[in-house]
């Protein structure tokens, strides 16, 4: 499944690995740290809006304008989703 991230990025959900709120990102001097290390190539700004929230896939950092609340909840949804499609699936072919 995908989750939108804002603006026309979407992503997969399973390349997830951090939804990071920004100020987390603005306190957080490890975070920080990390997302200086990202080459420019590495980080996408979905939006020239506020970023609200840091989203790090396997291979891209997105600086997305939408709330890291909103965004979890999406993931949440769509794994939801995914689980209760799997026990569908497994209950169809008994």
């Amino acid at each position: 499944m995908f989750i939108h991230l804002g603006g026309d990025t979407v992503i997969r959900s399973k390349d997830v690995v951090a939804i990071l709120d920004q100020d987390t990102h603005d306190s957080s001097s490890i975070t920080r740290q990390f997302l200086s290390s990202q080459e420019n190539s590495d980080v996408v700004e979905i939006s020239k809006e506020l970023t609200k929230s840091v989203v790090v896939t396997i291979d891209r950092v997105y600086l997305s304008p939408i709330s890291s609340l909103t965004l979890r909840r999406r993931a949440q949804v769509v794994s939801e989703f995914e689980d209760f499609s799997e026990e569908v699936g497994e209950n169809a072919e008994t």
